[in-house]
């Protein structure tokens, strides 16, 4: 009698061949920064990976602290040491309670109730021992950490009252948030590194500035 095999019903693991896409690219002098040498280390490829890892094992996204590596990365490169929070002027920083899962201990943001001022020098990524946070090569240039919405319909300049606090709080000035001729608010999309000191100092409630998660 034969007997047939048994055929899985899961889908086989994908099988990377030693090709030349899948070898990782040896460094280059461009490299200058800690960031740049794990991203050149890892690859595109891996780094794809991460991201969907990312989706499936983090329960909650946090602002991190400038120059901070993507999550999984920087939840395994953080020791919760505690040095950014020190080095931080505004003690902006604070950390993720004990019941915080794998985020536990570490670094984090809360714009609304204590936003980053956009320190020039990012010293609290200076103060960094490890890669899990590191200057970017040109600052604040290429780097955010949230992307910054307007709601008109919260605005008070959007009901006739005049109203300059958020341009005048912002710490890069009119680079990112400026007021038009019409006495309203402008996002300048290329100069805001979505800090949140705009969405802290608005006077409505809610604020009429939201800040979304994004990855430096």
């Amino acid at each position: 009698m034969t007997i047939c095999p048994i055929r899985s019903r899961t889908s086989p693991l994908p099988r990377f061949p030693a090709s030349p896409p899948y070898l990782v690219r040896m460094l280059t002098p461009s490299d200058s920064t800690r960031r740049g040498l794990l991203r050149s280390a890892l690859g595109d490829w891996l780094e794809r990976l991460m991201a969907h890892t990312e989706d499936r094992v983090i329960a909650r996204r946090y602002f991190r602290p400038p120059g901070a590596l993507p999550e999984i990365g920087f939840l395994a490169a953080c020791t919760r040491c505690g040095a950014c929070i020190e080095a931080c002027p505004p003690h902006a920083i604070i950390k993720v309670r004990p019941n915080g899962g794998l985020a536990a201990g570490t670094p984090y943001l809360e714009p609304a109730s204590e936003p980053c001022i956009a320190c020039p020098t990012m010293p609290c990524a200076a103060a960094c021992p490890t890669p899990a946070l590191t200057v970017p090569g040109r600052g604040w240039a290429d780097y955010r950490l949230g992307v910054l919405e307007l709601y008109p319909e919260r605005c008070l300049t959007f009901r006739g009252t005049p109203c300059r606090v958020c341009a005048e709080a912002c710490p890069v000035g009119d680079a990112a948030l400026t007021i038009d001729a019409a006495g309203h608010p402008v996002i300048r999309r290329e100069g805001c590194v979505g800090c949140g000191v705009c969405v802290h100092a608005c006077v409505t409630t809610p604020s009429s500035f939201e800040l979304t998660y994004v990855e430096g």
